[in-house]
């Protein structure tokens, strides 16, 4: 399946969460097999000549993609969960919004110094959320491989953020 065909399935939805927000919706990606399998596929070649030792994601469209990135890479699988939803001793990192600040979290073992990692979400807007998730990987002694994405918003300019790191993503917007 290619890319256009991938970007086809992408549903977009109008004022959602709040009024002016063009939603990305990946729901009916996640419903075609033949589609899924793509994406993960897509993904998988960018980091197929690599030494992966773990794939994160990112809560939680980015455990979708994560987990079977990882399995296909032979890679462990670690969340980065929003703060409070994970049970053993954590790393934070926080990362700014439009209106404040948030916090992501990772286990405290889940990343070995020297582990190659990739990042997966399905989305970078303004790449706030991925560069925490660099920290969080950074704190850890982790080595970043590549952040992959399924979308791109561009003009959000989320990929400046993240200047010095293999970023990819598969569909722009």
């Amino acid at each position: 399946m290619t890319l256009d065909e991938i970007k086809s399935l992408v549903r977009t939805v109008a004022d959602f969460p709040k009024e002016g927000i063009l939603f990305r919706d990946i729901t009916p990606i996640l419903r075609d097999p033949v589609a899924l399998r793509a994406v993960v596929d897509h993904l998988v070649n960018y980091c197929r000549d690599e030494r992966v030792d773990v794939v994160v994601g990112i809560e939680s469209r980015g455990f979708m993609f994560g987990v079977p990135l990882s399995l296909a890479l032979g890679a462990g699988f670690v969340p980065v969960r929003k703060l409070g939803k994970l049970p053993s001793e954590v790393v934070q990192a926080e990362y700014a919004l439009e209106y404040g600040t948030n916090t992501v979290e990772m286990h405290r073992d889940a990343i070995r110094p020297g582990d190659r990692v990739v990042i997966v979400d399905d989305l970078i807007a303004t790449g706030g959320t991925a560069g925490a998730a660099v920290d969080l990987v950074e704190q850890l002694g982790g080595e970043i491989i590549s952040l992959l994405f399924v979308i791109e918003l561009a003009a959000l300019q989320g990929r400046e953020s993240l200047q010095g790191y293999a970023v990819h993503s598969l569909i722009t917007y």
